[in-house]
Order: structure tokens, then sequence, then C-alpha cells
């Protein structure tokens, strides 16, 4: 059907890689083992033959994976699409995620990096269907977490990052000092 659960393996498994992706473009939903390339597939299909907006939803538990299936379907697209070596637009609509991490991931009691934010990726294709750019939009699901942590959580990265980098002399120049509450 159009529901596909996925299960977090923890580890790379080769289910994933270029020989894969070529498998699955081009065929059916349903003509090959369930798959995030299928349901790619049938959307990148959906989106050329109706000319309409598609859209994946990709949702689960913290630590489900939900950010590493994301990235597979965008490596998809990005090879079917043509574009894959021409632009890595998969490196570049990610290259920001080490400083959206620091801003809205945090330590949880499942997952040591868990992000704590929606996100909502918009690529766009030209109309020969190759992928032409990509928009990552963010939304904070926990503010609460500013001020209050369970048991064994944290804040968000970016408190302690900024603690740890308090002495150093470039940390000076951000104007922060006065908003930093060290307590020792």
């Amino acid at each position: 059907g159009i529901v596909l659960v996925a299960i977090n393996p923890y580890e790379q498994l080769p289910i994933y890689e270029q020989d894969v992706i070529y498998a699955y473009s081009g065929q059916n939903m349903g003509d090959m083992d369930p798959h995030i390339f299928a349901v790619a597939e049938e959307a990148y299909k959906q989106m050329a033959r109706d000319e309409k907006n598609q859209s994946i939803i990709v949702s689960g538990e913290s630590g489900a994976g939900k950010t590493v299936s994301a990235k597979y379907a965008m490596r998809f697209f990005a090879t079917v699409g043509g574009s894959a070596s021409e632009t890595n637009i998969e490196a570049k609509v990610l290259a920001s995620s080490p400083i959206m991490e620091a801003i809205g991931n945090a330590k949880t009691t499942r997952n040591d990096n868990s992000s704590r934010f929606g996100k909502y990726i918009q690529i766009g294709f030209d109309k020969r269907y190759h992928i032409i750019g990509a928009n990552m939009r963010t939304y904070l699901l926990e503010k609460s977490r500013v001020v209050f942590q369970a048991e064994d959580e944290r804040n968000y990265h970016i408190f302690y990052q900024l603690c740890a980098s308090a002495s150093l002399p470039e940390f000076k120049d951000l104007g922060l000092s006065k908003y930093l509450y060290l307590h020792t």
C-alpha cells in the first residue's frame, strides 16, 4: 500500500546503494519489496504523470530513523532526477545540518542526538523532472525544553556548546557573555 513501516537497524546495510536505486527506478509500487525507494519512485512517477506536487510524510518516534529515511529519499530523487553527480543536492540540502542539530537537537533518554524539531523539505524540479533546488524549513517542537528537562535528558546542544566555548577569545566578539550564566 501507500504506507511503509521502516525499522532503524542502527547500522549501515547494503540496501541503499546506487544499484538498488536503479533497481527501483521505473518500477510500480508493489512489484518489488517494500522500500523507501519504492515510495520515492511512486511519488516521482505521479509528479511526472499528473504534473502535481507530491508529498512523502516520514514520521516516527525518537531514534526511529526519520532523518535517515528522508536522506535516502533525497538521494533517490537526485539520482533519478539526473542531478546526483551534477549538484549533489542531498549534500547541499543537508549542509546546514550540524548548525540545525546544535540548535534543535538534545539528549533524550532514547537518543543522545535527538532532533526536537520537525523538518519540511521542499524539493524543486524543472520541466524535465531534474532537481533544481531545495528548501528546508524547520519548526521547533519542544519550546518547554529550554526551561525544563526530564531526568536524564539535556537541553538543546547549543547551550552546552556555548558554555564550553565561553573561555575562547572569539566568544567575546559574539556579544553573548552578558546572556550566559556559568554556574561554577
